[in-house]
């Protein structure tokens, strides 16, 4: 058992728990709806986004869904333990979100949409908790892969902030940073496209009901 920290709380790096240099399990081959690969490299065209929007089940499911994303896959990114495992994750003591790497061809649908999506896809003012899921690991997070996606990312913050102050909502409590040195660390194999395995698993995926007025122009191509 790990130790588990009683108040949701960041570990400092110091206190993370280390991990391991390698994973002790091997990622499926391909995506259980898509038919794609889940790991890199990906066929030239194609784009990376990592999204954290609560409970990575329901996340995933959202995006597959979504005409134009090639594949998915659920890990762990955004804190400091290396390969970890979800009990890990789960104690508070790696710093890692439950995040959704989404693999897109930009012909089919732009990094805008994608954007629309996560925001409208849960409630980004809650801090660490995403409804009744309460923890550091269920944090509002958006990891960029390219200067362009580091500024659309905030310019859709303030866009959506305007409405949500606008109908009596918080501030956004979203942490928008540079993939860089946070790398996504897949999840385990059960997690990998569990609700198309499990139909009638819990699914802690909703919005506040507001239109987050970004992502509407048509994809370039």
């Amino acid at each position: 058992m790990f130790p588990h920290r009683r108040t949701p709380q960041l570990p400092a790096r110091e206190e993370a728990l280390k991990g391991r240099p390698v994973p002790e399990f091997s990622v499926p081959s391909r995506h259980t709806v898509l038919g794609n690969p889940l790991l890199g490299p990906y066929p030239e065209g194609l784009e990376v986004a990592d999204f954290a929007l609560g409970c990575f089940w329901g996340a995933e499911r959202t995006f597959w869904q979504r005409d134009g994303v090639w594949t998915t896959l659920t890990g762990y990114q955004g804190g400091y333990t290396e390969n970890p495992a979800y009990e890990e994750v789960c104690s508070g003591l790696t710093g890692h979100t439950e995040a959704v790497r989404v693999v897109f061809d930009p012909k089919a649908v732009s990094y805008a949409e994608l954007l629309k999506l996560f925001w409208e896809s849960h409630d980004p003012t809650q801090g660490f908790r995403q409804g009744n899921d309460v923890g550091t690991q269920y944090r509002s997070a958006i990891h960029t892969h390219s200067p362009e996606q580091q500024a659309a990312a905030l310019a859709s913050r303030d866009a959506y902030q305007k409405v949500l102050t606008a109908a009596g909502h918080a501030t956004i409590t979203t942490e928008i940073l540079p993939a860089g040195d946070r790398p996504l660390w897949p999840a385990e194999p059960y997690h990998q496209q569990y609700l198309d395995k499990n139909p009638g698993g819990y699914c802690g995926i909703g919005g506040t009901g507001l239109s987050c007025p970004v992502g509407v122009a048509p994809a370039e191509g």
